[in-house]
């Protein structure tokens, strides 16, 4: 597991730019995933990997695929300041977990071990606890489905 750091202010699309959210799958986008930011980023990046990010991570458009290829490329989930409303719920949506806890950017570097709680609402990383906003236990059951369509079909 590796920690992705970004800046504030990382947008959709930064995170997959408009000329691929037009192929065919995701899988085929997801090769372009923060290209501008890191051309190397979905070579490098493995399943299990974190995003730590500053404000506003998600801002600009209402893209669906820019959650929808972090997922397909593994990253757990993405810790930030705060989100874009939009990007907060299309991840939600898709079954994709997101942390707001501002105090641990500062805190946190790449090679650092992360293990999360969204059940008690903690980070612990270098052996110091970070409390979030835990998940409701419908919010839960969003994302443990997969997603809010696989949900409202499991009822």
């Amino acid at each position: 597991m590796k920690i992705w750091k970004f800046k504030d202010n990382v947008d959709t699309d930064q995170i997959i730019s408009s000329q691929y959210i037009m192929l065919p799958t995701v899988d085929e986008m997801k090769e372009y995933t923060f290209e501008s930011l890191d051309p190397d980023f979905s070579s490098k990046v493995n399943k299990g990997d974190i995003i730590v990010a500053g404000r506003n991570f998600g801002c600009g458009s209402s893209r669906e695929q820019a959650p929808l290829v972090l997922k397909e490329l593994g990253i757990t989930t993405v810790i930030a300041k705060s989100f874009a409303r939009i990007f907060f719920r299309n991840s939600i949506n898709i079954g994709f977990p997101l942390i707001v806890c501002p105090e641990i950017y500062i805190n946190i570097k790449e090679n650092d071990n992360v293990t999360i709680s969204f059940e008690k609402g903690e980070i612990i990383c270098n052996g110091i606890i970070y409390h979030f906003n835990k998940f409701s236990e419908h919010i839960l059951k969003i994302i443990e489905r997969g997603g809010l369509i696989e949900y409202i079909n499991s009822l």
